[in-house]
């Protein structure tokens, strides 16, 4: 009997729902079938496991950054990479190729040892993060039962990772930078941490699958269980998804590297392959903020339609994560960056407030079993709110006329 068809007593190797696990069994059986000791097996299949996905999302990551870059070129009508490779295909290669060839500097003045794990530890949350996301029924890479509790605690990493950029380069610029980058993340962590409560309330639990499996169904037999089609997670699905662009420091809330206001940031004394570590943090860290906003609140790897439940589920979560990640694309091309005062006080004058009624919203939503009652109250108690917060925004930051006095020619 050859090792492939070896099952151990579980499903087929190759039934499509497990097939991302199975360079994970391969090694395990592979292990077993030469009589390795438990632990070795073990050990290696969770290293196994972990290296599918950092695989997956790196290579997603290389993908990202030419999709981004044709996106945004075909929204502002013109030409985006089209040199390397057919249609630009290979520009990603190129990037990298550029980016190991180029002198690392290192400023006089700088803490070389923090200099150089600044942009280690900014790529490592992301990927401990993408570790506990369910991506299908049997694709959880960690099961944790507090998992959701370990994804915010691991993201708060990255603010040290930011503060150690910009203190260890020994430079005015990059600390000014880092601490205007740390003040938006922590005034944005508020009302994403805020907004999953909700969830958490609903659910009753802290762990990710159970999560996904709470909003498995359909009501009505065709409206899917999911918490965005509740009044209370509609509210928390816009305030998290607000949130996590910044978090993510996507535009239009991007400020930490305001070229034009205050050079690169936290990343302005870096070069070379550590200055691409930034970038590859930020880009692990957009999947791992989409990946929860996606198991919070659009179901995870449940089916959007109950004809379509025998699709394997980790391919219903990367088409959700896709159009997720376009999202936040459209938005890059569409909106300008916002000025500093406009994205403080939005986070603690608005996203706060709306965040902190998503609370008790969800509790009268389990107290009324989600029923008709439930809705008569939660409506008017998020809808006047919103109203009330978008319409003074709306005044205060629209733009203002001005009149310009032109001198006599």
């Amino acid at each position: 009997m050859s090792l492939l068809d070896m099952s151990s007593g579980g499903p087929s190797l190759w039934v499509p729902e497990w097939l991302p696990r199975l360079p994970q069994r391969l090694v395990e059986m592979l292990l077993q079938y030469f009589g390795a000791p438990e632990w070795l097996v073990t050990t290696a299949g969770w290293i196994t496991a972990a290296a599918t996905v950092v695989g997956v999302f790196l290579g997603g990551f290389a993908l990202l950054s030419l999709v981004e870059r044709k996106t945004l070129a075909r929204v502002q009508n013109r030409l985006g990479p089209n040199r390397a490779g057919w249609f630009g295909i290979l520009q990603p290669v190129a990037d990298g190729i550029k980016m190991l060839t180029k002198e690392d500097i290192v400023p006089a003045k700088a803490e070389r040892l923090l200099h150089l794990a600044a942009p280690i530890l900014i790529v490592l949350p992301s990927i401990l993060a993408l570790g506990v996301i369910p991506y299908g029924r049997e694709w959880v890479p960690v099961r944790l039962e507090l998992g959701l509790l370990f994804f915010f605690a691991v993201g708060t990493l990255t603010e040290m990772a930011v503060f150690m950029a910009g203190w260890a380069s020994g430079s005015k610029f990059p600390m000014l930078g880092a601490m205007r980058a740390i003040s938006q993340m922590v005034s944005y962590e508020l009302p994403l941490i805020l907004s999953a409560l909700g969830v958490i309330m609903v659910t009753g639990s802290l762990s990710l699958p159970d999560i996904v499996i709470k909003q498995g169904g359909f009501h009505l037999g065709f409206i899917p269980a999911w918490n965005v089609f509740t009044p209370w997670g509609l509210s928390a699905t816009l305030v998290f998804f607000i949130a996590s662009i910044a978090e993510a420091n996507r535009c239009p809330f991007d400020l930490p590297e305001g070229e034009s206001e205050i050079v690169a940031g936290h990343m302005t004394e870096y070069s070379g392959f550590k200055y691409a570590l930034f970038f590859m943090g930020e880009y692990l860290g957009l999947f791992a903020v989409s990946g929860l906003f996606i198991t919070l609140f659009l179901g995870g790897w449940q089916a959007p339609l109950p004809g379509l439940t025998g699709i394997p589920t980790w391919l219903w979560f990367f088409a959700k994560l896709v159009a997720v990640i376009f999202s936040h694309l459209w938005i890059r091309g569409t909106f300008p960056r916002v000025r500093i005062d406009q994205l403080m006080r939005f986070a603690w004058l608005c996203l706060v407030p709306m965040a902190l009624l998503t609370i008790p919203a969800a509790g009268i939503w389990v107290l009324t079993g989600g029923g008709l009652i439930g809705w008569l109250v939660i409506i008017p108690l998020l809808l006047i709110p919103w109203v009330i917060l978008t319409t003074v925004f709306n005044h205060r930051l629209a733009p203002q006329t001005r009149n310009y006095t032109f001198a006599d020619s």
